[in-house]
Formats: structure tokens, sequence, C-alpha cells
């Protein structure tokens, strides 16, 4: 069954070697299973019929049926159109076209019966349908009418023919010769259970469904059993992690107690302590950890990070922690040194530009278990870079690195696997870390440290410029800091945005006696860092920039950000960069400025910025509005290549998947019982197309 689902789509009839070139590079469709997974992104409903005389320029397409009564050329050369008159018992219509007449022509016959389905428009006094689609009527045509199912497509491929209407003819040709090789992927017991159409129906359904409700259950069908496969090599990796991978067993905590009583600079929050006994469980199970950790900026995740480490370093064993950039592996370095300090532990940075000399002694202490501590970039996965026994390793912002990097990290003991905690300050929704990070433990910081006041957000227009102006002057005359960041370096003919330079004179001309710092990606990095250095310790009072800073210094003393044309933005990137104000005592504001032209994404965008300071809130909003995409650089798992299910949409159609997904692996692990044998067929074939990385976290 499997091999006729994998012929190459160029030998369906209808298709032929140059639309499969098309189908392959623009469609992603290779085979006849590809085909048949391109599925309807919306249906057209064609099941009512009305007469001419009901019909009004108010109302959105209509199907009409009667006949050409005659046709005529009108204007010259660009202004000339084609039009066909069309009557029915009840009135006349015309239908227009303005392009492809030659074409039209050939197929218009007077005196034929047709379906004309299009958008009614008035024209003067009277009502026409512009380049109408059209159907010779036939016995399949004239009664019922029917939902036509609508297939995305390329402009190329409509030039060559190949449109909606010719891929629904494709799909049912496909259909016909198919329809009794599809086969169930489902046991009876889940089918019961949640009431679900049978494989082959659902199929059918979603293309050629005979009623709106047929479409419905063929829909939720589909959606359930591609989120429950997703689902159950998440949970079976999960399952053979804790099986396979034993991890180092951390029971001392004298280390940890000593810093508690001595140490610890300020409470923890109720967040705080949930999660690290989420993770000192996991220390001390004698399974290897693999949780991600998910906290808003400023949410307090550093001092957790140091406290799981002191776990590990209890145990006689090291940590690392491994950031994206140098920027931020230095900010970490700094604030987990002064905790080290405090407790006589050895901590060292090796980023891009250590100098050698510095290496090797880095090197050296590290093999011999002298260095407790590891901070840096990638630097660390080097070969060189090897410790006496790794217990722990902490990602930051791990969707920045890809997953062979991480996976050097995994193995850089001989006899155990680190216990690895990945962390997030980019609030991941939870019907996506269910699906993205379905194999990983999650724990989540919800909840700020005592004393950080929200940060106000308001949207202001260009034209309020001036007092936005007026605002930062008095915020800089406190003693306070400000951020201005804009989305582009260059102009670009293509958006009409404020370029970076242009804002930078601009704001040097309006607060002539402020020192000011420039920040983008095209400057050399000690270039980049001098600048931060110089805001960092206060020299400069407003930094301009671009998106460079959204994971970048803490600077404590900055209170205010004002983001240009951000309608630009993303809303995960918004909240990002609101992010980096906030972080001391005073109250912080973050200023959106935008055109008066917005989008009804981009007001909504806005309108949640202003309204919420929670990240996932925020996410979830995202979600709904961007689809996956890559919101958590989605690109390196596998997982998400969703045929019909769509996470901003379905979450309890994911959460329904993954309950039944979770009790069948409970009841048998290894899917050895006899009602199981479909799932079992369905995930070898579904292993010849994926692989997967997970287990490296």
């Amino acid at each position: 069954m499997a091999r006729f689902f994998d012929t190459k789509i160029e030998f369906l009839k209808g298709v032929g070697p140059q639309k499969a070139v098309l189908l392959n590079k623009d469609l992603d469709i290779f085979t006849y299973g590809d085909l048949l997974q391109h599925y309807p992104f919306r249906h057209e409903d064609r099941t009512q019929f009305y007469t001419i005389a009901q019909i009004g320029a108010d109302m959105p397409h209509i199907q009409i049926r009667g006949k050409v009564t005659r046709v005529e050329s009108i204007g010259e050369g660009k202004k000339k159109r084609l039009v066909a008159h069309f009557r029915d018992d009840t009135g006349e219509v015309e239908l227009v076209w303005f392009k492809g007449i030659q074409w039209v022509l050939k197929t218009l016959h007077v005196g034929t019966d047709y379906v004309i389905f299009g958008k009614p428009n008035r024209y003067g006094s009277k009502i026409n349908i512009a380049h109408p689609e059209m159907e010779v009527l036939t016995g399949r045509t004239s009664d019922k009418g029917h939902l036509q199912p609508i297939y995305h497509t390329s402009e190329r491929m409509k030039t060559r023919f190949l449109d909606s209407k010719a891929i629904s003819k494709l799909q049912r040709a496909l259909l016909a010769q198919c329809h009794q090789r599809i086969r169930e992927t489902l046991p009876e017991r889940l089918i019961a259970q949640f009431q679900l159409l049978p494989k082959r129906e659902a199929v059918v359904g979603i293309h050629f469904p005979s009623t709106a409700e047929i479409l419905q259950k063929a829909r939720f069908r589909l959606k359930f059993e591609e989120l429950f496969y997703v689902q159950l090599r998440l949970i079976q990796l999960k399952l053979t992690r804790y099986e396979k991978f034993k991890g180092q067993r951390f029971t001392n905590t004298d280390l940890l107690t000593r810093f508690y009583k001595e140490q610890l600079p300020f409470p923890l929050t109720e967040a705080q302590k949930r999660v690290l006994r989420e993770i000192y469980e996991d220390l001390k199970s004698g399974r290897q950890m693999n949780r991600l950790l998910q906290g808003d900026v400023g949410s307090g995740k550093t001092i957790v990070a140091f406290i799981s480490m002191l776990i590990a370093l209890g145990c006689s064993t090291q940590a690392a922690l491994m950031a994206p950039t140098e920027i931020l592996s230095v900010q970490h370095y700094q604030g987990l040194k002064e905790y080290a300090d405090s407790m006589g532990l050895r901590i060292g940075l090796l980023t891009g530009s250590t100098r050698k000399k510095e290496r090797r002694v880095l090197h050296e202490a590290l093999e011999a278990g002298e260095l407790h501590i590891l901070v840096g970039t990638h630097a660390l996965l080097e070969d060189k870079v090897q410790f006496k026994q790794l217990g722990l390793a902490i990602i930051d912002e791990q969707h920045r690195f890809g997953v062979a990097q991480r996976s050097r990290l995994w193995s850089k003991n001989s006899d155990t696997y680190p216990h690895i905690l990945v962390m997030t300050a980019t609030p991941i929704p939870r019907t996506l870390a269910m699906t993205l990070y379905g194999d990983l433990d999650i724990s989540v910081i919800d909840e700020l440290p005592a004393g950080r006041k929200p940060i106000q957000t308001v949207h202001r227009f260009d034209a309020n410029r001036l007092k936005v102006n007026g605002f930062i002057k008095q915020q800089v005359n406190q003693g306070r800091q400000v951020y201005v960041v804009y989305p582009l370096i260059e102009e670009s003919e293509k958006l009409d945005l404020k370029d970076l330079m242009d804002g930078y004179e601009s704001i040097a001309r309006a607060f002539p006696d402020t020192p000011l710092s420039i920040v983008h990606g095209k400057m050399k990095p000690d270039a980049k860092d001098y600048e931060m250095q110089r805001f960092v310790k206060g020299e400069t009072k407003i930094m301009v920039a671009t998106t460079v800073i959204e994971v970048g210094v803490n600077v404590p003393n900055a209170t205010v950000m004002v983001i240009e044309n951000a309608e630009r933005f993303g809303l995960a990137q918004l909240h990002q960069l609101r992010g980096r104000v906030g972080r001391g005592a005073e109250q912080s504001y973050c200023i959106l400025i935008t055109g008066h032209k917005l989008s009804k994404e981009g007001k909504e965008r806005i309108a949640t910025m202003v309204r919420s300071n929670n990240g996932f809130e925020i996410a979830d909003v995202d979600l709904k509005l961007r689809g996956p995409g890559d919101l958590s650089g989605t690109q390196q798992s596998g997982v998400l290549d969703l045929h019909i299910a769509d996470l901003g949409k379905d979450s309890h159609i994911l959460q329904m998947a993954r309950d039944a997904a979770l009790e069948l692996l409970d009841k048998d692990p290894s899917l050895e019982a006899p009602e199981n044998r479909s799932i079992l067929e369905q995930i070898s074939i579904q292993k010849k197309n994926a692989f997967n990385w997970s287990r490296i976290s």
C-alpha cells in the first residue's frame, strides 16, 4: 500500500513531467501521498443556487444557472472587454472579461446551459459578474450543488493551467484510483471513543465533502490523527530516554544549604521555589534530566541556574552555561561570578575573543576539576574543551543553537550523560511547548520578583513625536537612560521605514546636550561592545539601536524603551525588546510609535502589548496571528511539519490527542497488543521520513 502512495506524481493522469516539476518546486508535492495530503485550505459553498432576480451587488460569491444568449466585444485596445448576456427565467445579468478574451471566446457557446459562480457587482443600472467561473450544466452540477475545495497554488502554476480547479481535478483522479487502498491508521477503540470518521471517509470528506457536517468531521479526524502521532512519538522518546539514559544521581545538598543560610541575596519567589523542587527531583532520580525552563525576561532564571549548579557541584561534578552571544555570556558570567565568589567557587569565561594564553589556563583547570563553572558561547563546544566530570549543562536561549551543536555538549563525558537544563526568556505557548518540546519536562517561572513594577506601555502616532521627546527629556533629567529602537540599518526602497541613521540624526538634533550611543548589526563586535559598555557605565544617556539589543545587556538604570515603526515587529520581538527595561526598582515605560495606517493584525499586536505584560498571553496571541512558523527555532525539530492541524486554533484537539497517546502508552508501552497493530504500521511508515534529535534537548 505504502508503495502505491510513494508513486511519483508525474505518473498521475493529467500531470506529466513538466507539471510534475512545478508541483515539486512550488508545493513540495513529489508523490501520490503528497498530493493526497495537500488539503484544501477552505471550501466555497456551492450548495445554494440563486435566481438572477434574487442577486444584488452587496452579496458575496453566488451561484446561478442559465443560458448564454449572446456575446459581444466592447471598446478598443486596452479598454476592450468581452460581455456575455446570461439569462434564466427571472432576468438577465452580464458576464464580463477584461483579460484572456481570446481563450474565453473559444470556450463560450451561445445557447448552452451553464453554472456560473462569482461576485455580483453593480455597473450603472445593471448587475454584472466579472471573470466568473463557468461550468457546463450536467447531471452532477445541476441538482444539489457541492462544497468546492480551494487549494493553495502559486502564480507560476496558474499561468501553466495548474490553478485550484486543476488541482481539484487531479485529486478526483487520484481518489478514484486509491480509494480502496486507504487503510485505517487508528485502532477501533480510539475511533469509537472520539466518534471519529473512518480514515477512508475522512480523506474523501476533506477534499469533496457531501455536506458541511461531513467536512467538519473529516477535519476533526485528520487533525486528531496528525496530533496523536506527533504526541505519541514525543512521549515514546521521553519514555525511552527514561529507560536508556541513566543520569548521575545528585543527593548531596550541603553546598546548597550553605548558600541558602549564608549568601542568598534575596528571598526567592514561590515560582522559583517550585521550579527548583522540580529540578532537584530530576537530579536525584537517577534519570538524565532534560528540562526546559521558561521564564519571562527578569523573572529570575539566573539565580535558579546557579542554585541548580550548586547541587551538581556539591556532588563533585562541574557545571557549564552556554549562551548564544558574547554579550549575553559576559552578562551571565558577571551575574554568576558574584555568587560563585561568595561561595569560594572558581568560575571561568570562554568566548571567541578569549586570548590563547587564558584559554590554556582554563583548559588545564577544567580537566583537573579545579574550575567548577564554565560560562561561554559556542566556544564551549570545541573538542579541546574537556571537563573532568560535567554534571550539569545549561543552555540559554536554546533556539539560537543548531541541534547538532547542542549534541556536542551531550557527549562531553565519556561514561555518563550530563543533566541538561534548557532556558528561554521567549514565552512559548502551551500548545507549542507540548508539541515542540513534548519530550522535555517543562518548568515555568510565572511570577516576577517582589519590588518589580510592571512596565507601562503606551501607543503613540508619529504626530505625537514632540510629546514623546518631551517625556524622554524629563526622564534623562531625572538621571534615567533611554533605548530608541529602529527596525532597519539602511534605507529600504520597499519599506517606508525610518532609517536608523536618520533617526540618530533627528535624536541628536532634539537632544543636542545629551550623549548618545549607536549600535547596529553591521558594526564590528569590538565597536559594538565599546558602545554598549559606554551605555552600561552611564556615559551615554540614549542608546539608538536596531534589534541587536533584543538579547543584550542588563542596564537597571534604563527606564524607557521607544520602539519606532512598532507595527513592523512581531509580538514576540516587541515583548523581548520591552524586557530590556524594567530591570531596576524605578517605574519603566515602553512607547510604541507607529504611522496612522495600521493593518488589522498590526492594531491587534499593538493593543495586546498595551494591554498585557504577561509573556505567555502575548505568545498565545502571537501564535494565533502568525501560526507556529519559526516561533522557537522549530525548523530544528521536524515535528511541526503539520499538514492540517493548526496549533493556534486546535489546542483542544491537541490536548485530547496527547491524553489519548499517554493512556495508550501507559497500557501498552511497546504497542504489542493486536489492536494497536495499525499504530505500529503507521509509525514504521513515518519513521522513513523522520529523524529526531530531541533526546539532545
